[in-house]
């Protein structure tokens, strides 16, 4: 095996106790490889897991990698080569006791996932020409750019000036979905390292208040920094546990529950989740996702809006849990969306976002309102 193939397959040995992702990123850190080599090495452990229900891990693994590039060549020949049941092999069987499966969706897990970017608002035809090697989105996304360049983009100045985000498209129709407006409060309780945060900041035009909460200390001062070179001034931070005791008394105009989830959503870009992810943790997960929101709702102001979403597409994690939450939300309705979202499927106040619509992740949306109650 090369130098590629041998540390391929240390990390692919190292992926069974710990995320194949954060196995890869310690590997290539501490590994003197060039840019094109480390690139190479994680196409070859994404695809190694892509097409895992193909192999066998008894295999030779010089074998099994020889297996996976002849599927992939297979596959970007054309797809439709493969039956439905050939596809089937993709995910764990689980999986289609809690998911609609389609053939279109099993297309889209096999396919390389694209690299999306999030201009400025109203400056990403001008980052395009910048940057070169970019198409820009359509309709609402028009801010959304498909980056098909080898650039490392960390590196540009442009990166550095703020002028974009790194940023799924799902992850954008989310934000765009919520539809914050300049001078409103909103609570982003959920936040992590604040992608949609500083989407929300944008949106506003820097203007009105966003509280940004998560568990993890880390991620929020990674926030910080990320919304410092975005010159996102218009939020606060404060650390949330998900618990009754909210990290704010004040009321707010919209609340955005984006919570912790099993990932599915995620499957074409993080395949090694696949063969990780279990029905227990869809179960587990579920039950802190359903206490997220109606914990978070004691925040909405009358005339508010409370919007909970996925990045995930299980029926546990979705509709049930929608399903459960308007049960025990006590002075809220199914609220509708903006006119633009009637082609995306979904009734009685939820969203689906599939991969194959966009070419992005998948994910699920639920909206509530919360209505004026009478003295």
């Amino acid at each position: 095996m090369n130098v590629v193939e041998k540390l391929a397959a240390r990390i692919i040995a190292e992926a069974k106790s710990a995320p194949a992702d954060a196995v890869l990123r310690g590997a290539l850190r501490s590994a003197r490889l060039s840019r094109q080599e480390s690139a190479a090495v994680a196409g070859l452990v994404f695809s190694y897991f892509r097409w895992f229900g193909w192999l066998n891990p008894r295999e030779n693994i010089a074998r099994e990698f020889l297996r996976v590039r002849e599927l992939d060549q297979r596959f970007s020949g054309n797809p439709d080569t493969f039956t439905t049941d050939e596809l089937l092999k993709a995910i764990p069987l689980w999986v289609t006791d809690e998911v609609e499966v389609s053939r279109e969706w099993l297309i889209a897990l096999q396919t390389r996932p694209v690299l999306w970017l999030r201009a400025k608002r109203g400056t990403a035809q001008q980052l395009a020409a910048k940057l070169g090697d970019c198409v820009q989105g359509t309709g609402v996304l028009t801010d959304a750019l498909e980056y098909r360049g080898a650039k490392d983009l960390f590196r540009t100045p442009e990166f550095h000036a703020g002028e974009f985000e790194m940023q799924d498209i799902a992850s954008q129709l989310v934000s765009l979905l919520c539809d914050p407006k300049p001078g409103e409060t909103w609570w982003d309780a959920c936040a992590g390292e604040g992608g949609k945060t500083l989407h929300f900041s944008d949106l506003m035009a820097n203007k009105g208040m966003i509280w940004a909460s998560d568990r993890s200390e880390r991620r929020l001062a990674r926030l910080k920094q990320r919304a410092a070179r975005a010159k996102a001034f218009n939020y606060r931070v404060a650390a949330w546990d998900g618990s009754t005791k909210l990290p704010t008394k004040a009321k707010f105009d919209g609340v955005l529950i984006d919570a912790p989830c099993s990932g599915m959503g995620t499957w074409q870009r993080n395949p090694h989740a696949r063969w990780t992810t279990t029905m227990a943790d869809v179960r587990e997960l579920a039950m802190i996702q359903r206490q997220l929101v109606l914990n978070a709702a004691a925040a909405v102001k009358p005339g508010g809006k409370l919007i909970y979403a996925v990045c995930t597409l299980t029926r546990t994690e979705t509709d049930a849990v929608a399903e459960l939450c308007s049960r025990q939300l006590s002075g809220f309705a199914p609220s509708s969306w903006p006119a633009w979202t009637n082609e995306l499927p979904g009734a009685s106040g939820r969203k689906w976002i599939w991969p194959q619509t966009f070419r992005g992740n998948g994910m699920f949306l639920a909206r509530w309102g919360f209505l004026r109650l009478n003295p």
